[in-house]
């Protein structure tokens, strides 16, 4: 690759920042590995509180209009005498939604392990908008910050769905939750944005641009791969809902009609008319399907990495897991209308988005077989990231079998506003995208950190979570199948439901103690940063170059030149080398180019 990058680069580390104060190395910092580090934990603690969320909403649905001391210390007025009110369970789904997809999962993935990794393995310096990249981590901050708050205003947060559907969202004075609360979140989400397109234009840059001197396209770290198509999804998608959001505010605000018409309340027509809700979910799901690979894709590529690394093989099928990348990446901005299959579509206009949607699950195949294929025979090293990429892999072909039947329109329609739905988007975007994020930050903790994390902690932390992840989506699909409507904060009024009122018992014990074993992850992630046994350089012997790196972060990764690249990142196990595993930096040898893949 072109020297003007080394040259561009070449600037002396120690010249570049000569007065490093707290302010300027902790706080507004432009060290990509420290923004990775200020996502991760403000992803985390988004997580918290997302998981806290569900936890009450479990708890609802499991004892409904029973007094709950703990809904009485946390929610306060919304639940007079410790009976959660209904207006604050729809506004729970609602921010639960929010903050899990977009402030846990796309910041926790991309905003961490793009920033910590592009550089790193691409071998460059540092991003290429070093300045960019702290204030795309600053917009996150204040959306969070905005989104959280808006659960202080009086009338109460957002309560219209994660969706935010019209009219509940478009008339403010719909109900409490339409008010000061859906406000705050149309600003939150349009910063949220904002930062991510920011973050996605800097990493697509980065790995144009500054990849070192023999890092080829196809040399690149299936991680790179994730993350670089990740970002231009995320560019040509977050738009549209940035404009449907500035629709919707004018609709709230400024008399426009863009998404409301024929609106009666209390009998009295409102002055709406033209506009439709049903563009509004053509706005919203043109991002919201294609915001499903947003999230997966880096947690794949992340697995991709891990398992490779402890399977001690090369990947299987490299170009083919390139390919599927890019398919995803494709038809995902296809088949949104999947979503609406219930809205009144044409029947026809359905069957074009069940082709495209069934279509998906051909790439999406071609990543498990890879994976199962990669593992087979291996010589496996089963520590905590293996096993939570293990687990991503079982998630992901569960809960994309499920995809299926949703995938059709026919079967769509029976099951679509049921627990079915809440267990398949749950299982194969939520549990596989945390199982990513986990198996990440168990695998580069020395990398961010120079410190171990607590192995045996990290083994109690998957079996735990593996176990009642099932526990709580796989009975899940079966109370959707009996007609259980999601969203419902209570179905004691229903006597057809009433045999099933044990299972979400169980499902609620399952989520409590999954829930409560998260804090053993937390114990393990913040003791280790200070206390966690100290990390050799290359701890997992891998072959990516951010583990040449020295484990002492310096601002430019490399203290001298950059290091050449001479071979793809999976020569584990290679015939004819004493370790069983060849790091990128190591030039060929004779007679060895004709073995290269």
């Amino acid at each position: 690759m072109s020297a003007h990058v080394e040259d561009a680069h070449a600037h002396d580390d120690h010249g570049h920042h000569p007065k490093e104060t707290f302010i300027t190395k902790y706080i507004f910092s432009q060290d990509h590995k420290m923004i990775a580090k200020q996502y991760l934990i403000t992803g985390t603690i988004m997580g918290v509180i997302g998981v806290m969320m569900s936890l009450m909403m479990r708890m609802q649905i499991a004892w409904p209009e029973e007094p709950n001391v703990i809904f009485k210390a946390l929610l306060g007025k919304w639940a007079p005498e410790g009976v959660m009110d209904a207006d604050i369970y729809l506004a729970l789904v609602t921010i639960h939604g929010t903050i899990m997809v977009f402030f846990v999962l796309t910041a926790g993935l991309s905003g961490t392990f793009s920033n910590l990794l592009i550089p790193l393995q691409i071998g460059a310096r540092d991003m290429a908008s070093g300045f960019l990249n702290m204030v795309s981590y600053w917009l996150f901050f204040i959306s969070s910050v905005i989104m959280v708050c808006s659960f202080f205003v009086e009338a109460g947060p957002a309560a219209a769905g994660w969706t935010i559907y019209p009219p509940l969202s478009a008339l403010p004075l719909a109900q409490g939750g339409s008010g000061m609360g859906m406000t705050l979140w149309l600003v939150s989400m349009a910063i949220f944005i904002a930062s991510s397109l920011l973050g996605s234009l800097n990493y697509v840059v980065t790995v144009i641009n500054l990849r070192t001197k023999g890092m080829s396209m196809t040399r690149l770290p299936l991680t790179i791969w994730a993350f670089f198509v990740t970002a231009i999804i995320g560019i040509i998608s977050f738009p549209v809902l940035l404009s449907a959001a500035l629709l919707l505010i004018m609709d709230r605000s400024f008399g426009t009609s863009f998404f409301l018409s024929d609106i009666f309340i209390q009998g009295e027509v409102l002055h709406y008319q033209g506009g439709s809700p049903v563009l509004f979910e053509h706005l919203f799901w043109f991002l919201g399907h294609p915001e499903v690979y947003i999230v997966l894709l880096p947690a794949l590529g992340i697995t991709s990495e891990i398992i490779a690394t402890n399977s001690r093989k090369p990947i299987f099928g490299y170009r083919a897991m390139v390919a599927s990348i890019l398919a995803i990446a494709f038809l995902s901005t296809i088949v949104w209308g999947h979503h609406m299959f219930i809205s009144g579509m044409n029947p026809f206009l359905g069957s074009v988005f069940t082709f495209t949607t069934l279509l998906i699950a051909i790439p999406s195949a071609v990543k498990a077989f890879n994976y199962i294929t990669t593992l087979w025979k291996g010589n496996l090293q089963m520590n905590p990231a293996m096993l939570f990429s293990i687990g991503l892999v079982s998630t992901f072909i569960t809960g994309g079998l499920t995809g299926i039947i949703l995938g059709d329109s026919a079967l769509d329609i029976n099951v679509h506003d049921t627990y079915f739905v809440v267990a398949h988007f749950h299982l194969v975007m939520g549990i596989s995208a945390l199982y990513g994020m986990f198996a990440g930050i168990y695998h580069w903790f020395p990398k961010m950190f120079g410190r171990m994390l607590n192995k045996k902690l990290g083994y109690i932390h998957f079996w735990v979570t593996a176990v009642c992840a099932y526990g709580v989506f796989f009975p899940m699909h079966f109370i959707g199948m009996a007609g259980l409507p999601r969203r419902y904060y209570t179905n004691s009024n229903f006597p057809l439901f009433d045999d099933l009122a044990n299972v979400n018992v169980v499902i609620t014990l399952f989520a409590l103690i999954g829930g409560v074993f998260q804090l053993v992850f937390l114990y393990n992630f913040f003791a280790s940063i200070f206390y966690g046994k100290k990390a050799v350089q290359n701890p997992w012997r891998s072959n990516t170059m951010e583990w040449t790196t020295p484990v002492e972060h310096i601002h430019g990764n490399w203290p001298g030149a950059i290091p050449e690249v001479h071979r793809w990142a999976y020569d584990y196990s290679k015939p004819g080398h004493e370790d069983d595993f060849v790091p990128q930096t190591v030039p060929m040898y004779e007679g060895e180019e004709e073995l290269q893949h």
